[in-house]
Order: structure tokens, then C-alpha cells, then sequence
């Protein structure tokens, strides 16, 4: 997996209360994701295990074919897009023109495959801030999870805590040294820039969980990761390149007045594991 974009400026405050959503927009979220997933040619590739180097197939973010497809997912990013669309336009250009060019290796889109899913569902910015970096929308809801628990329309949980479910975010820590291991110890050090990695879920099953991120191998990539028998994430094997570190619950059309209420929440704990 690549890792989101290495810029990320600090977590607006929120202070309004979130909006409860219908379920459609849970729907809306699943099927926009698993329609670009389609579009970019349903690739599915096993975590953890070896994957054959990049062929003629792969690399596909820099096909000028692919450019209006990661320029939408910069457009849903309000406060970086528009720099990282100006930084690709020409080389677009010089595609076209038939001139060797690289299109969209940098930066980093991930986050933003994450913020057009949300904001093409319908998911304001107040109830999921749009961002190039992982780590700033990771911080946004954990935030908003801890000012209002009975309204948040995600909720962290640590990876042992909750097995995830269709429309849950699953999210990893990239960087190589004190990796995260619970959304706790980032709760404390909220803020400062981490590369990060965050999937949608969109199936479970014995053993296994399907989820949905950009820039995986260079596309929309469904990828499938180990679960125990109760349908928890497995822990990473060494040497992946990442670990979890949370599992973000998708409340979105089970929140009063739209449906029954979602499992009872306690305080966010926001202390850092020991």
C-alpha cells in the first residue's frame, strides 16, 4: 500500500454538533466505492502475502486515461487539491502532446480517494472533514467522537475491539519506528503528521475482510486481509509494511431519527495505552 500525501495541516476544531444521516448515505458510500473499484479494472490482492512486480497492467495512475479519475478525487479536497491538480495538469499536457510523463506520483492520493467516496455520498464536511493526509481526518473523528459519543457519525475502537463491518473505515500506521497500536495513543498526540493508511470495508466473511483504498498498487484496489473465526482483523504479518491501529464504526443511518440505536457508546478514553 502507498501511504497518503506527506503534508497535512492541523485538524479543524469542531464544535457543532454532527448530523445524523439515513442509511442511504451508508449505501451511497458502499456503492461509490465499489463502482470506482470497478472502473479502475477490480483488482484484488491478498495482504501479506508477495505480489508479482508491477506489469504492463499496473502502474495505472499514470495513464492519461486515469487522470480525469484521481483529478475528481482532488477536487473533493478543498484546502490541497487544487495544489495538487495544478502540479498535474501540465504533465497531462505533455501527455497528450505524446511526451513521456508521470502522471499523479505525486502527491500521494489515498486520502483523497477517501474524501471524494465521502463527500460523493453526501457526507458533509462538518461529519467527515475532506483531507489529503489520513491522519487529519483520523484526528477530525476521533475529536468529534470524544465531544459528542451519542452523535458522531464514526466511532474509534481499538482492532480487538470490534470486528469490522461494511462501511467501516480500518485504518494502519506506516511509519517505521513506535508504530501505533490502538487510536488512543494517536488521540495523544493528535495533530502532528503520521502516514497513515485507511480502507473502507465492503464485505466480511470466515476468515477474510474485503475493503476498498486508492492508490493501492497505484489504483482503486480491493484488498483482502486475514480475520479470525469472529471476524476480527488479524494482526499484520512482519514485515507489511504497516499495522492497525483502529477500526473506525460506521454509524451512518443508525442514529435517531433514521433507525434503531447503534450499540451503546461509553467515554472516549483519549489517555494513551501504557
Amino acid at each position: 500500500m502507498l501511504q497518503a500525501a506527506c503534508v497535512a495541516p492541523p485538524p479543524v476544531a469542531r464544535v457543532e454538533p454532527p448530523l445524523s444521516y439515513p442509511p442511504a448515505a451508508r449505501a451511497r458510500m458502499l456503492r461509490i466505492a465499489e463502482a470506482e473499484w470497478r472502473d479502475w479494472g477490480a483488482r484484488v490482492i491478498v495482504a501479506d502475502r508477495s505480489v508479482a512486480p508491477l506489469g504492463e497492467n499496473d502502474a495505472a495512475e499514470t495513464r492519461p486515461e486515469n487522470f480525469p479519475r484521481i483529478l475528481a478525487y482532488w477536487r473533493a479536497v478543498d484546502r490541497d487539491g487544487p495544489g495538487a491538480v495544478a502540479r498535474n495538469r501540465p504533465l497531462y499536457q505533455a501527455a497528450l502532446r505524446g511526451e513521456p510523463s508521470m502522471l499523479w506520483t505525486e502527491p500521494y492520493w489515498s486520502a483523497a480517494f477517501v474524501s471524494y467516496v465521502m463527500r460523493s455520498a453526501g457526507i458533509d464536511r462538518n461529519e467527515f472533514p475532506d483531507a489529503a493526509a489520513h491522519s487529519t481526518y483520523v484526528d477530525a473523528m476521533i475529536a468529534q467522537a470524544a465531544r459528542y459519543p451519542d452523535q458522531a457519525p464514526f466511532i474509534p475502537h481499538g482492532v480487538a475491539e470490534r470486528a469490522p463491518q461494511p462501511g467501516d473505515l480500518v485504518c494502519a500506521d506506516r511509519s517505521g519506528r513506535a508504530r501505533l497500536t490502538d487510536w488512543r495513543q494517536r488521540a495523544a498526540d493528535a495533530g502532528r503528521f503520521r502516514p497513515m493508511h485507511c480502507d473502507i470495508v465492503v464485505s466480511t466473511g470466515p476468515g477474510v475482510i474485503g475493503a476498498i483504498g486508492g492508490n493501492v498498487r497505484d489504483a482503486v484496489t480491493l484488498t483482502r486481509f486475514p480475520a479470525d473465526a469472529s471476524g476480527y482483523l488479524a494482526p499484520r504479518a512482519p514485515g507489511a509494511g504497516l499495522g492497525w491501529f483502529a477500526v473506525f464504526e460506521n454509524r451512518l443511518g443508525c442514529l435517531p431519527p433514521w433507525g434503531p440505536p447503534c450499540p451503546t457508546v461509553g467515554p472516549i478514553d483519549r489517555s494513551p495505552d501504557s
